[in-house]
């Protein structure tokens, strides 16, 4: 199982299909709209059920992600 499904999961049956975080309701793109306008401190405060670890990771993910496309 790589990281990516160790920490984010994609059901239809939870938020209509919308990456969320495993075992929560807590979509991955709250994390990058806190991001955007407030902080990683204020995400955790506000989804407890969130790990700063998991949102490192996905913030990790994310980074990784956009360097192999700018590569291509």
């Amino acid at each position: 199982m790589n990281q990516r499904q160790e920490i984010i999961t994609v059901d239809e049956e939870i938020l209509g299909g919308t990456p969320v975080f495993q075992g929560t309701r807590v979509a991955i793109k709250t994390l990058f709209d806190y991001l955007e306008y407030s902080s990683l401190e204020d995400f955790l405060e506000g989804y407890p059920t969130a790990t700063r670890e998991e949102a490192e990771a996905i913030i990790e993910l994310a980074a990784d992600l956009l360097y192999e496309v700018s590569i291509q």
